[in-house]
């Protein structure tokens, strides 16, 4: 109910007791949506925050604010060395204004996520400047419009038979939520009145309560058993209730999902090491392909006059093994393509042991951070420990408004960027100078990263894997064949006031892939 007609205009008479005669020297912004207002009195600085980023709109009243140095812009510059004189509620509305001593008006219109607040010039109906300016009908809002008059008799609740939001449509939902758990639409209308009565009887109670269901927190006129705290003080409760909803909600919102996205690493991580493991050992057990090569070639004279099929003794496990040609194969050719499996099979053997090794120290490293993240206790701390561990940037960040698609293919992650803005975005925040660049030969596409350590050697499939994508992502997507350029990102470099997405690179290397979805790489749904 903190955006609600019923609290607004307690709030107006004490913050015309906190501003009325003090002169504003300041009005400016430095986060988005969010406008600091500084007034100065004779012995007393007071400051009013207004946070309208949807869907978290609140207003606080601290005793002091620091502005930044950097990255901070001024607003409603009229206003700075006026005076404000008056602070009043617009009736049975979720807006109020200050007036100044030139007349000016500086309006506060709490419409949810299309809050907003607007500056009217001395006598104008219209607004000469908004802070939300993507409000494109705020441009011409006529403020005059927004009080309404209502009668609230029995006489006009008879009329609109009971209609709680025709007869009181500034209720919100949490007194239409108490009305109808003590039977408001069941009863008649003598009965609906007498509910109605006390209802409004509470919201003539100046007692503002703060409580808490279902993790989330709001402000409301009437008792609750899920009561926190109470104030009699509407700018206190307003206080409370931003440290509480906006900056302790945010805190534990933020640390809730960094610690969902480090067990959902952690159980990728452990599902890695659950199917190398079994794929390392499935290698270590399984005979060499190289031991049926040289039952064959041991055995060349056999393949005689158009034979294509034999048993065979393999002298190595004393059992017979089935050993058949393709059309017009030879022995030769086959034992030859045993023996290169065999030897991949060794190279791969080796890159197991050397990814499990790697993926089980990672695995250590998030289950560190996990505990670490369970002892962070408030914000300043949590941006603490989201500094320590820069390099978890991209699980820091929402994964909606990452500048990258992310895939995981052998245990190795790769980034594609999602356009030529956000492969500048990429290569600035989140490239390492380890990690291995590539891009589309001579044509436009998506910048890709293998992500990777300094000692980490990269197999040739997951280069392909990661080629093919670049391929896919680019000009060259419909080719039979395409050129994909790599290179360690260090040797790629932005030059300054290029066009976004151009880059100057050295050292390059060139692979040949034919182009591939995500689909065809990793199957639907993944």
């Amino acid at each position: 109910m903190h955006l609600n007609y019923h609290f607004i205009r307690y709030l107006c008479p004490s913050l015309k007791l906190m501003f009325e005669g003090k002169e504003i020297t300041a009005c400016f912004s430095q986060t988005k949506n969010e406008l600091i207002l500084e007034a100065v009195g004779t012995n007393e600085t007071k400051f009013l925050k207004a946070q309208l980023n949807p869907p978290q709109i609140f207003l606080s009243f601290p005793d002091d604010f620091k502005r930044a140095k950097q990255h901070s812009i001024n607003y409603f510059k009229e206003l700075i060395g006026d005076r404000i004189t008056d602070c009043q509620v617009l009736s049975f509305e979720r807006a109020f204004y200050f007036k100044m001593k030139s007349g000016k008006m500086l309006l506060f219109k709490l419409h949810g996520n299309r809050s907003n607040i607007l500056l009217y010039e001395t006598d104008s109906l219209v607004p000469s400047r908004t802070f939300r300016n993507e409000l494109v009908e705020d441009k011409t809002l006529d403020w005059t419009t927004l009080g309404k008059n209502l009668e609230i008799s029995f006489e006009e609740f008879e009329r609109l038979e009971g209609n709680a939001s025709k007869f009181l449509p500034t209720l919100g939902s949490i007194p239409r939520d108490w009305l109808k758990a003590r039977g408001y639409l069941e009863g008649n209308l003598a009965q609906k009145w007498a509910l109605m009565e006390e209802l409004l009887d509470c919201l003539e109670s100046p007692l503002f309560t703060i409580a808490s269901e279902s993790a989330e927190v709001y402000l409301s006129l009437l008792p609750d058993s899920n009561s926190i705290s109470s104030f009699s003080n509407p700018i206190q409760a307003a206080n409370e209730l931003y440290s509480l909803a906006f900056i302790k909600g945010n805190f534990d919102r933020e640390k809730a999902t960094l610690a969902k996205k480090y067990q959902d690493q952690l159980k990728r991580l452990h599902s890695y090491l659950d199917k190398s493991s079994k794929k390392l050992k499935e290698l270590q057990e399984a005979a060499p392909q190289s031991e049926l090569a040289d039952v064959i070639m041991a055995n060349l004279h056999q393949f005689q006059h158009g034979v294509n099929e034999l048993e065979l003794l393999n002298f190595y496990s004393e059992k017979p093994v089935n050993v058949q040609l393709k059309p017009n194969q030879k022995p030769q050719d086959l034992a030859a393509s045993l023996y290169r499996k065999s030897k991949n099979r060794k190279l791969e053997w080796v890159q197991l042991e050397k990814n499990i090794s790697f993926k089980q120290s990672q695995s250590l490293e998030v289950e560190l951070k996990i505990l670490e993240l369970e002892k962070v206790n408030n914000p300043r701390e949590f941006k603490l420990f989201k500094k320590v561990n820069s390099e978890d940037k991209v699980l820091q960040k929402e994964s909606e408004v990452l500048p990258f698609k992310v895939f995981e293919f052998e245990g190795y992650t790769i980034w594609v960027g999602k356009s030529a803005q956000a492969n500048d975005e990429m290569l600035r925040n989140y490239t390492k100078k380890e990690d291995l660049w590539l891009h589309a030969r001579m044509v436009a596409g998506s910048h890709v990263l293998i992500k990777k350590s300094v000692t980490q050697n990269i197999p040739q499939q997951v280069l392909e894997t990661a080629a093919q994508l670049a391929a896919y992502y680019s000009k060259s997507k419909t080719d039979s064949l395409a050129s994909v350029i790599y290179t360690p990102a260090k040797y790629v470099r932005k030059v300054k006031k290029s066009t976004p997405g151009s880059v100057v690179i050295e050292k390059e290397q060139v692979i040949l892939v034919k182009p591939a979805s995500p689909e065809e790489i990793f199957g639907k749904g993944n």
